[in-house]
């Protein structure tokens, strides 16, 4: 294993499962990288080696058939993942869709009803909180759920929603009274198969993921499927959003790094130029050496980051910080990785545009990195009071 990667003190179950990550990364995944994107069998066969090597259901807890990873050994398993383009960064179902606090923390008749098939394999899960006029603004919301009788009635539309596509239930923050502003924002799961339900767009992305918008048209749910209380949705989307700052975001972009290191280091060593190898050039040598101190600072952050959210703590003010540095970070470690490889790194025979045009779209996705800096500011001017 690179020294990149183990400079991290991590306990030695952890380190184990690091090395059996990188192992299934190395073996099935970075072979795979050539064919583009996958067809089902692949994935069913990619699938059942993972359950046999024991990489299955890995945020979800041992009593509920589960591998119990905490938030450090998730960033784990999603540095390790980043190291390959083999298959989106986004999907999720060679391990299992991964799960989340909100379907983990759902009341016992809940989990019953909506977790259960998730765990099964039978339901695939999506989030739902960005409009067309509510990315980073949460208060532009418009989808509204208005209480009749035993149900609610929703109204509204969703956009750039991942998995909606194939999805069965989707975690919709919408709100239940907008005169309380962002306290008036309540969560539902509402299943996709529901009346007036319907999925009314597709958007082609520079990434190959497809999100959806999806329309909400007088839909008709029971007043049980309100997940904890009315007003608590804003807080119950944070814990989706942040943990997916610190994990999806910021961990994925320590493995981009790690795998522009390896392939700029191995190229610069073997392509000659001039009567040298690359590796001999200051200018390289420079790429390298700011790619790994950055790669360093940013598994600092990240990791630091993962250990207070799996201790419990408020972690927003550093998964705004893990998010923005480490996603930035790691789109400067694939942009020089690029530039090595020259008129090579621009071709599809590489990952590296590959990687490029998906790390891009991480510094925009679950808070752009001027939303982010925003949030620093302000938290920090309190801070300083």
């Amino acid at each position: 294993m690179s020294g990149a990667t183990m400079d991290f003190d991590l306990p030695e179950d952890l380190q184990l499962f690091q090395t059996l990550m990188r192992r299934f990364v190395d073996r099935e995944l970075i072979p795979l990288e050539p064919r583009g994107e996958l067809d089902a069998a692949t994935h069913d066969m990619l699938r059942e080696k993972a359950k046999a090597a024991g990489l299955w259901m890995l945020d979800v807890p041992v009593e509920l058939g589960g591998q119990g990873l905490g938030a450090v050994g998730m960033s784990i398993f999603w540095e390790e993942l980043s190291r390959t383009v083999a298959i989106s960064p986004r999907d999720t179902r060679v391990f299992r869709s991964l799960v989340g606090p909100i379907l983990l923390g759902l009341k016992r008749e809940q989990k019953e009803r909506f977790l259960m098939p998730v765990l099964r394999g039978d339901w695939t899960p999506c989030f739902a909180i960005t409009e067309a006029d509510a990315g980073s603004d949460p208060t532009s919301i418009r989808t509204v759920a208005v209480r009749d009788g035993d149900h609610y009635v929703i109204n509204g539309v969703k956009r750039f929603i991942t998995d909606a596509r194939r999805a069965d239930v989707v975690q919709l923050i919408a709100y239940t009274d907008k005169s309380k502003g962002l306290r008036g924002l309540s969560c539902f799961l509402v299943e996709m198969r529901t009346p007036g339900v319907s999925v009314t767009a597709d958007y082609d992305t520079m990434m190959g993921d497809r999100p959806c918008e999806v329309t909400f048209d007088n839909v008709r749910i029971p007043a049980t499927n309100l997940v904890g209380s009315e007003g608590d949705g804003m807080a119950l989307a944070q814990q989706w959003i942040t943990e997916g700052r610190i994990l999806r975001h910021g961990a994925r972009s320590l493995g981009v790094a790690e795998r522009c290191l390896e392939l700029g280091i191995s190229y610069s060593r073997q392509r000659q130029t001039f009567g040298a190898p690359l590796a001999a050039r200051q200018a390289i040598q420079f790429m390298i050496a700011d790619t790994y101190a950055e790669l360093q600072q940013a598994r600092l952050l990240v990791r630091d980051a993962a250990l207070d959210l799996e201790r419990g703590r408020d972690v927003r003010l550093k998964s705004w910080i893990a998010k923005s540095q480490a996603t930035e970070m790691g789109f400067r470690a694939v942009d020089r990785c690029m530039q090595m490889h020259g008129g090579m790194g621009l071709t599809t025979e590489m990952p590296i545009e590959r990687m490029w045009r998906e790390q891009r779209s991480f510094i925009i996705t679950e808070g752009a990195a001027e939303v982010m800096r925003a949030s620093i500011s302000k938290k920090v001017y309190d801070l300083y009071e």
